[in-house]
């Protein structure tokens, strides 16, 4: 369990760096200024940071003329720091952004000037820019989280993505069947290891692929259904019912399938399936969190059963790390999406509240007041807190 908890770390530091790495880069791309950006929360164990020359117009600007170490929180208080600060204004030097290593590593932060309100008439704050660029900064942690989960995906589908995973963008796997049971539904109408499930049957049934199939054969519990197995190069058509009392460890059918079986694609087609995986998932978290909210209202609790936390997260990378490192990609793939969506929306104290008070500014033509802003973000943020501490008590429980 200590493992899996590490790995949760590891991966939660990961997606939040990526996250706060969208803001710096658009930020800076922007004419941003980012004072830090940090590895790590602080307190700070040292920094690293360029010093330039002043821009003087008409002159090639380098790159970088000189650069320094901040050890600690110091900034300019110690012999050697103060060295360089000296040689900086001797020179008509100035400071960069402070790259830092900081104490707890769960993620990063970037500080962005005027990201609270202030600075508006710096050329170079946050609060000055026009709205669409502070929008662009504001989602773009966003757009880092899914571009970071379409990488794991398609280097997934590069060295060996699940079957089952596969088979949601790649319409050609069959449906084979891996395993029959002992006097089961299957075994009794003469179902065979190695028979493949035809995906579009003759009835106007169509299985895209393992999971449709599983899906249409619990919707039918009981009822006979006539399916078309095709074995060797012969189209058979058989008739079964699905047992509405399953023995633990089969399905409704006791059959089983090569849902473990790895497929490699080329990189180009990796990429694309990468992609394309990222929107289905996209799009069953937006599905699935439209449920939720009505279960909130309605107070269905059988669908708030299946909400986790980081407790419930901590489980499921056990088990990833158990079956092996696509399982963990997979993981944190789905995590990042899921931080990706959440972020987005317009809640006060995400990124998507912050992009809607900047909406809001750009309809009625001013500024929302600074500390009305900042008051639903704070009383928002508090009740995300409460909202996680209910489920990481959930989580908890279920332990017991």
């Amino acid at each position: 369990m200590f493992v899996a908890i590490l790995i949760f770390i590891v991966i939660l530091g990961l997606l939040v760096f990526v996250h706060e790495l969208g803001h710096f880069v658009v930020a800076r791309r922007n004419g941003v200024k980012a004072p830090e950006f940090g590895f790590g929360f602080p307190p700070r164990i040292v920094g690293f940071q360029f010093l330039r020359e002043v821009p003087v117009p008409g002159k090639k600007k380098k790159l970088f003329s000189k650069w320094r170490i901040i050890w600690g929180g110091k900034d300019g208080d110690d012999e050697n720091e103060v060295s360089d600060l000296t040689e900086a204004h001797e020179k008509k030097l100035q400071g960069g952004t402070i790259y830092s290593l900081n104490w707890f590593p769960l993620g990063g932060f970037v500080r962005i000037k005027g990201e609270d309100g202030g600075n508006a008439g710096d050329e170079d704050s946050f609060a000055s820019k026009s709205a669409w660029k502070r929008v662009k900064i504001l989602a773009a942690g966003v757009t880092m989280n899914f571009v970071f989960a379409w990488l794991l995906l398609s280097i997934v589908f590069m060295f060996g993505a699940p079957r089952d995973i596969a088979q949601l963008v790649d319409k050609s796997i069959p449906i084979k069947i891996s395993e029959v049971s002992l006097g089961s539904p299957a075994e009794q109408i003469g179902i065979k290891i190695g028979d493949e499930i035809i995906k579009k049957q003759k009835t106007g049934v169509e299985f895209s692929g393992v999971n449709d199939f599983i899906a249409y054969v619990n919707a039918n519990k009981g009822k006979i259904i006539n399916l078309e197995i095709k074995r060797d190069k012969t189209i058979l058509s058989l008739s079964v019912t699905p047992r509405v009392e399953v023995p633990a460890g089969q399905g409704s059918l006791g059959i089983g399938f090569a849902s473990d079986e790895a497929i490699d694609y080329p990189w180009y087609e990796a990429i694309w399936y990468g992609l394309v995986t990222t929107c289905i998932i996209a799009y069953q978290i937006f599905a699935s969190l439209g449920i939720l909210i009505g279960a909130l209202f309605t107070g269905d609790k059988a669908i708030m059963a299946d909400v986790s936390g980081p407790v419930g997260i901590v489980a499921m990378a056990k088990q990833a790390l158990d079956v092996g490192f696509t399982y963990v990609a997979l993981l944190t793939a789905l995590i990042s999406i899921n931080l990706g969506i959440i972020n987005i929306l317009p809640i006060p104290a995400l990124d998507g509240g912050r992009i809607l008070f900047v909406l809001i500014e750009k309809i009625k033509g001013s500024p929302v007041s600074q500390k009305v802003e900042q008051t639903f973000h704070t009383i928002f943020f508090a009740l995300l807190m409460l909202l996680m501490l209910a489920v990481t008590y959930k989580d908890i429980a279920k332990l017991f």
